[in-house]
């Protein structure tokens, strides 16, 4: 260990630590407040996320697992081959995603390389990530406006009961997105409250789902926009199964709702 030909910089344990940390700081610092909080880091909230980012708006998007994508890396039933039907292929295409036609009007190319470009095209934009972060409740304002989430470390929920006393904390925003899938945590928070009633998506139709759940993305209380597979669980709308377009045209759907919300409120 003593005459080793030097490669890397003279950096050790502890630059690494406070680079983490003070960087960590900073981001976390800065998103206490922001322009938009989406919860899920699905296809429709990180093109969402990408959207509105790209607007110049301080967007935050808050993932409850280590990785963002959901189901977008695998496809369906895990084999890593991604759907879309047309006009949903004109996304990928934007974001530099080959894709082949392989029947009219539907489209696949390989999971990996579309979400990772999904992913990169949010970075990009300047969209900023809570990984490993869970969703726990709503702030609400006057007149029961969404004005924000309550958060949580994901792991603090696999704690044994009796060590479970972890406060969760308050992050405030404009607008907050859900983006959450078919779970729709944040507009199921709302039933819980007694805010809103919702009755749950229904069975699998493709022709008809993608169509109606691009229409009805958009506000669904004061404060909250709902977008993806939570647009099906909050209007009553059926599932579609392993095809994606209709995620990515609901996430530019929702941009441009949060856009006109946003601007309105300058």
């Amino acid at each position: 260990m003593g005459d080793e030909k030097k490669i890397f910089s003279d950096v050790g344990e502890k630059e690494v630590t406070s680079a983490i940390v003070s960087g960590f700081a900073q981001d976390f610092q800065k998103y206490v407040f922001s322009d938009v909080i989406i919860v899920g880091g699905g296809p429709s909230g990180l093109i969402a996320g990408r959207e509105l980012a790209k607007e110049g708006f301080n967007v935050l998007i808050i993932e409850r697992n280590n990785y963002l994508g959901g189901g977008f890396w695998l496809g369906g039933f895990l084999m890593n081959k991604i759907t879309v039907r047309h006009p949903g292929e004109e996304v990928l295409r934007e974001l530099g995603v080959p894709c082949e036609e392989v029947t009219p009007g539907l489209f696949v190319t390989d999971g990996p390389h579309a979400c990772s470009k999904v992913i990169a095209s949010a970075c990009e934009a300047g969209a900023k990530f809570l990984q490993m972060t869970v969703f726990d409740d709503v702030v609400l304002r006057e007149g029961g406006r969404v004005a924000g989430v309550v958060v949580n470390w994901t792991p603090v929920s696999s704690l044994p009961r009796e060590i479970t006393c972890v406060d969760p904390i308050a992050l405030e925003s404009r607008v907050v997105i859900d983006a959450t899938g078919h779970d729709a945590c944040v507009v199921r928070k709302l039933e819980e409250r007694g805010v809103l009633k919702v009755p749950g998506f229904g069975a699998m139709w493709v022709e008809k789902s993608e169509d109606l759940l691009v229409e009805h993305t958009g506000e669904v209380h004061a404060g909250l926009i709902v977008t993806g597979m939570a647009v099906a669980t909050a209007f009553g709308l059926p599932r579609m199964g392993p095809t994606f377009g209709g995620m990515l045209l609901s996430g530019k759907r929702a941009a441009e709702v949060a856009l006109h919300t946003l601007r309105d409120s300058k």
